[in-house]
């Protein structure tokens, strides 16, 4: 092939401008992200159970469906929390990978079997099955300058005209308001009610009646009689639109023509139809909602197609009403990609000056930089094959292969440059024997990097997704590599260098390249005499050797662990919970002192503030905000301390826990950054017996000080009015207990009784007590229920007193109840200290509840950490299967069982170099790090093949094995030198940078730059020393197979045939 390309230039530049164009193409059409789809994809189940308490709903709707959840394929764990709404959700989280919508259908079947079993009440409700998303993608905010135009019906606006509109753009999965439209409220007052005799059942009763839509037919249809000149519709009154229109229902009606209507016994007005939620930005009143993506959705696509429709919409709106997006996830994205771009970018300078200096002469440098635009803009080509996207994690590993397609370049480079100086060559000469000599390193090397992320690309699960993103992107970059260097590159040394008039290689002109060789020939004469007298040394040298191993293993166990880095995405994350009880009022107030305390930090730029809503539930004693940080540009400080000085100044807060956390690095793992821990009930030891062990835990846990912000992920017990029927006393008084029941939830309850027209859209009918009659117990006094049994003075049926019949009981029970796996369980969050990583806070965590918390309860993980869990778990086992891949690959290519072993004895030498940087800056093993400890791997073996291949040839040549291993080593130093410091430098940008993603630069450029470095320098002096002990272990019988070796690649020509034992 080499020699093919050398004889047809032009093909060789065509060849690699047809790559380069359909590179762009591919790179044009590539979508954009943050990370891939790693998220496990999850369903929810929601069913309401109208009136019920969380107990009830736990034990009425919630254990019934999850017992059916059986025989689900990939499922790998579900959680479920009910509340005292009567709301039931179940969230199943699938393997990633799963195909959501396959999921989505097995659990509809699932649930399905259980609706016989579920309440009446449910199942009219509906029970609902969808596709989830954790987490947000960005929140909007829609705002008023128009006086005449209130909160309410900004909500209004967005329920009508917004929230259908937006839930239809492709990528949405769903949408969370908070706010609410417009509905006619019913305000009854029991003291009139009772005047007159009525119930609020016959209320409900009436209003349905009459608040009707009727079809009432046609005049002159078919058939009709012979002579029919005409036919029409006919139309009645339909469902009422005003106020004014429900006061004139009638109730009742009286013999003496006397009637009782709606407006003598309540208060009728056009209003939200709830009051649970406020938001603000920076303290001004806004409407707003959420977005959350479909599974496996690209955020900025479908955020820009969000903002297209938002602008849309924004034509219709009433003037003075505007949109903007007060939280966004995908700000991060696009300058987290720029980052990585402009650090490509100063690599690929970086490694075009180490070129320069090692090689000393602009035409020779020039051939390996034009390498690295085509095999980067092939890999796009290739990525646009296999579906990835360019994100994070392809970009990394861009940014690394960047130092690694030029390696073999770089190798054929100088291989051809020492030709010429050396033997006075021309161009094409020199470059044909260059190639018949390193063709067989080419092909080795390319197929040791390709192999050793093998099993990383095979790995399944979220780590699986992040390691077959590198693993397939590098390998797809050195097979284009492989590809130039035995085709572009060699022709582009034929036709674009010119023979060496001088001794130039030597004496170069350029007095910075002058001085670079006079230190290097120091440097390289002093290395010939090293190991010339070190391989006659070579036990002693092996000891050192096997202390360094022993030291790799001992920094390996000691090395922290966690999943991946947490990162600055330019927003933090408050949540606030006030005791139970406390009014939305009350609440909002501590909200506005967190924001003025925020404002104080120099970081702070605004604050979004929900109040009602929460990641822990909903409730008017919670809240939380999202606070947007300055531009990464514009602030000194991180996330972290952000974080830190917050919770400081919002410790002196009365009134409300608060706890400003970091937000999640990748959407869809978790609500929250840290740990995810679930306390479980194994035995059923109950409730209470489950919160006395969680605030043993949460007891435990304050006090160790590598643990911070270990919280319960629930809301607190709150105050509860439990009610009891006398069944008998209410029968004896003509009162059913489903009448008492019902007529309570009817004045306490916003409940739903039919639908009105308004603005084009049906809109909900609801009635309850107005407010002055549900303040206390006492408000049971003021609730009649009509007798079957007793009657009034005038016959009519007897009105008697709920509080006749009831007695009420004050409680403190659980706004919600939690079950994960089917057990009763508490969700407890939390965050490693700095210095301590997530792996050693869940280590923590895990022992404080197997050591000091009753045999009968458990733990689990979710989220983040459950990925943690089972990274670590296959952690050893990808490096071992990497090692081993290598090792056949090596064995096979080289017709060797000893010289693998000579290649890969130089791979705990980079590790160590990795763990030792990585530990210094107190980075974790994570799988950014485990990713660069592979790629160390495969490096360190490149630079061990260079010395073994040539040493393999020299032995073939009659050399004793001392002077074919000082002669390869001598003149493999200058390209190993150069191939590992263009590597490194090329590597650096990444650990020296800063901003957006940042930490996951460092968590893999770090390790790999340690790694590189003890490869490459420890490497040079003991790889000669593994060849030499390998041989004289096994025996050294290489002349013979080693002269066939080397007859086969001479008869093959350019073919490079790999040499035999």
């Amino acid at each position: 092939m080499p020699k093919f390309f050398i004889n047809h230039p032009v093909f060789a530049w065509v060849t690699a401008i047809l790559i380069s164009l359909a590179g762009v193409i591919a790179l044009l059409n590539l979508g954009v992200e943050s990370y891939p789809n790693i998220a496990p994809p999850q369903v929810t189940v929601q069913a309401t159970f109208p009136g019920a308490d969380a107990t009830t709903t736990e034990q009425s709707v919630t254990q019934v469906i999850e017992q059916n959840l059986t025989g689900i394929d990939n499922l790998l764990y579900f959680s479920s929390s009910s509340s005292s709404s009567g709301r039931a959700t179940i969230t199943l989280t699938f393997q990633t990978g799963t195909d959501p919508d396959i999921a989505q259908v097995q659990v509809q079947n699932k649930v399905s079997l259980a609706q016989p079993r579920l309440p009446s009440e449910v199942t009219a409700q509906g029970v609902v099955v969808a596709k989830a998303n954790a987490g947000f993608l960005m929140v909007v905010g829609v705002t008023s300058e128009n006086p005449r135009i209130d909160r309410n019906q900004i909500n209004n606006l967005i329920a009508s005209q917004v929230l259908d509109q937006i839930s239809r753009v492709s990528g949405v999965g769903s949408t969370q308001h908070f706010g609410s439209e417009y509905a006619m409220n019913i305000w009854l007052d029991p003291a009139k009610l009772q005047g007159y005799n009525m119930s609020a059942s016959q209320v409900m009763s009436a209003i349905r009646a009459q608040n009707v839509q009727f079809a009432a037919g046609a005049l002159g249809s078919d058939p009709a009689p012979e002579g029919q000149s005409f036919t029409a519709t006919v139309s009645a009154e339909g469902r009422f639109t005003q106020p004014e229109q429900f006061e004139e229902i009638i109730l009742r009606g009286n013999a003496n023509g006397g009637t009782v209507r709606l407006k003598d016994v309540a208060r009728v007005s056009f209003g939200a139809q709830n009051w649970g939620f406020d938001t603000k930005y920076n303290g001004t009143p806004m409407g707003a909602f959420a977005i959350q993506l479909l599974p496996g959705a690209n955020a900025l696509s479908v955020y820009e197609a969000v903002n297209a429709k938002m602008d849309e919409l924004a034509r219709t709106f009433p003037p003075g009403v505007k949109w903007f997006a007060p939280y966004e996830t995908t700000t991060f994205v696009k300058i987290s990609i720029e980052e990585v771009v402009h650090t490509l970018v100063e690599a690929i300078v970086l490694v075009f000056l180490v070129m320069l200096i090692f090689l000393q002469n602009f035409r020779a440098t020039i051939i390996p930089t034009l390498v690295i635009p085509v095999a980067l803009l092939g890999t796009f080509l290739g990525l646009s094959f296999i579906g990835f996207t360019v994100n994070q994690l392809t970009m990394f590993a861009l940014v690394l292969a960047i130092g690694i397609v030029v390696d073999d370049a770089i190798v054929v480079i100088e291989n051809v440059e020492r030709i010429m100086a050396e033997e006075k060559l021309p161009p094409r000469e020199a470059t044909l024997k260059a190639m018949e000599q390193i063709t067989g390193a080419v092909v080795a090397i390319t197929v040791v990097l390709a192999a050793v992320f093998i099993p990383s690309a095979l790995q399944g699960g979220a780590s699986g997704e992040i390691y077959k993103q590198f693993a397939l992107t590098i390998a797809i970059s050195m097979g284009f590599s492989a590809f130039l260097a035995l085709g572009f590159t060699p022709s582009l040394c034929a036709s674009f260098l010119k023979q060496h008039e001088h001794d130039s290689h030597e004496k170069p002109k350029n007095i910075v390249f002058r001085t670079f060789e006079k230190y290097y020939g120091k440097v390289e004469r002093s290395y010939v005499g090293v190991i010339g007298k070190q391989v006659r040394h070579a036990p002693r040298w092996m000891l050192l050797f096997v202390i360094m191993v022993v030291l790799t293993g001992f920094l390996f166990s000691r090395m922290p662990t966690s999943f991946i880095p947490e990162e600055d995405q330019g927003y933090a994350l408050a949540i606030v919970q006030a005791p139970p009880g406390t009014p939305m009022q009350q609440t909002n107030k501590v909200m506005d002192q967190i924001r003025s305390q925020l404002s104080q930090i120099p970081a702070f730029q605004g604050m979004l503030q929900i109040t009602g809503f929460s990641f822990l539930g909903q409730g008017e004693n919670v809240g939380m905000a999202f606070i947007k940080l300055k531009p990464w540009a514009d602030r000194d400080m991180g996330v972290e301390d952000f974080i830190k000085n917050a919770n400081g100044a919002l410790f002196g807060i009365k009134g409300a826990q608060i706890f400003v956390v970091n937000l999640p690095t990748i959407q869809g793992l978790g609500q929250f950054g840290g740990f995810d821990m679930w306390l479980q009930d194994r035995t059923g030891a109950g409730q209470d017996a489950l919160m006395a062990a969680r605030n043993q835990l949460l007891g435990i846990a304050s006090q160790n000080k590598q643990l911070t912000q270990v919280r319960p992920n629930m809301l607190e017990n709150a105050p509860q009015l439990q009610l009891k029927v006398d069944r008998v006393q209410a029968e004896s008084m003509g009162l059913s207990v489903t009448d008492v029941y019902t007529s309570i939830q009817l004045m306490l309850a916003p409940v739903y009784v039919n639908d009105f027209f308004y603005g084009g859209r049906i809109k909900r009918v609801n009635m309850r007590a107005d407010a002055p009659f549900r303040t206390g117990p006492e408000s049971l006094d003021q609730f009649f229920v009509p007798s079957s049994l007793q009657q009034d003075a005038n016959g009519n049926p007897a009105m008697i007193p709920l509080s006749a019949v009831v007695s009420t009981k004050w409680n403190s029970l659980p706004p919600s109840l939690a079950r994960y796996n089917g057990y009763s369980a508490v969700n407890i969050n939390g965050a490693p200290a700095p210095g301590t990583s997530s792996g050693q806070a869940m280590t923590i965590m895990e022992d404080i509840v197997n050591d000091q918390l009753p045999d009968n309860f458990g733990f689990d993980w979710s989220g983040m950490s459950y990925q943690e869990i089972l990274a670590g778990n296959s952690a050893t086992m990808l490096l071992v299967l990497s090692l081993v891949v290598v090792f056949l690959c090596l064995a096979a290519l080289y017709e060797s069982w000893s010289i693998p072993v000579a290649v890969l004895l130089v791979v705990p030498l980079g590790m160590l170099g990795a763990l030792a940087f990585s530990m210094l800056r107190g980075l974790s093993n994570d799988i950014f790090f485990k990713i660069g400890l592979i790629t160390v791997i495969g490096l360190a073996a490149k630079n061990a093949i260079l010395i073994v291949e040539f040493a393999v040839m020299e032995r073939a040549q009659g050399k004793t094995l001392h002077d074919a291993i000082v002669s390869a080593a001598h003149l493999r130093m200058r390209p190993i030198l150069m191939t590992s410091f263009a590597f490194i430098m090329g590597v650096v940008p990444m650990a020296i940078s800063s901003g957006a993603g940042a930490n996951a630069r460092h968590a893999i450029s770090t390790g790999v730059i340690g790694g590189m470095l003890f490869a490459t320098i420890f490497g040079l002096l003991l790889i000669p020393i593994f060849f030499v002990v390998v041989r004289r272990l096994l025996g050294d019988k290489m002349d013979e197979q080693s002269k066939e070796y080397l007859e086969q690649h001479k008869r093959d020509g350019d073919q490079g045939t790999t040499p035999a034992h």
